[in-house]
């Protein structure tokens, strides 16, 4: 189903990454999310890399009631690669900041031809709120505050570093990803990032891209997580 625009959260939103190599890994661990109760699946960027748009395929098929993220990162080549996701079942697309704004643009046209979502990641900005502010201009539907895997290793990061300001800055939905821990991701609604993501290293093993528990003990943790997500009140505008 196309998300209608402007895109609205009326209610916290649980999404689970998966950052995972191989389709067979991920169907698994998106097995056990949705039995704990996921609304949303990511085919995170180690997927996309290791199978490609058929990864997102899979998943569609598997679930075709959940929606699929494709966390593609695009940089270049804006319309042709969120095509390419839509039509293999992927219902959002992410673009970064950092990109040219031709090319956000152009995620921006095909996300509204084909009826699909832009996220929009600021990681990497120079200036972190002035990009979500570009973004939300040009036309992307949820900013996504995102701090980076590699620079986390070297220094104290965290989504936090940004978020009240970027929530104060723009009017779209945002979400918070990287480096938070579980207690944080499941007060993320009451900051005004209501779409939660359950990834690296929640659910999903700090240093290897494969899940972090056995399915039954990972199937507990998530329900636990995302029925208490489910009661945290939105930070409304």
């Amino acid at each position: 189903m196309p998300i209608s625009r402007p895109y609205r959260v009326t209610e916290p939103i649980t999404q689970v990454s998966l950052d995972l190599t191989t389709i067979d890994e991920a169907m698994s661990f998106a097995r056990v999310a949705v039995a704990a109760g996921v609304d949303w699946l990511e085919a995170g960027t180690p997927l996309i890399l290791g199978e490609g748009l058929h990864a997102v395929q899979a998943l569609h098929d598997a679930f075709p009631n959940h929606p699929i993220i494709a966390d593609l990162k695009t940089m270049d080549g804006g319309y042709l690669e969120a095509e390419m996701m839509a039509k293999a079942g992927a219902s959002w697309v992410v673009v970064m900041g950092v990109s040219e704004p031709a090319t956000i643009r152009a995620v921006v046209k095909a996300g509204a031809e084909y009826g699909i979502g832009v996220m929009g990641d600021i990681m990497a900005a120079a200036d972190p709120v002035q990009c979500a502010v570009d973004m939300e201009r040009l036309g992307v539907d949820v900013i996504l505050v995102h701090t980076s895997y590699d620079a986390r290793k070297e220094k104290p990061m965290s989504p936090l570093d940004h978020l009240e300001d970027v929530f104060n800055a723009v009017t779209i939905p945002i979400q918070a990803v990287g480096g938070l821990s579980v207690e944080q991701a499941i007060t993320m609604p009451t900051l005004g990032a209501p779409l939660v993501v359950l990834g690296a290293p929640l659910v999903i093993d700090a240093h290897e891209f494969r899940p972090s528990d056995t399915d039954d003990e990972l199937e507990r943790i998530l329900r636990s997580v995302v029925t208490r997500i489910k009661t945290q009140p939105i930070r409304r505008r």
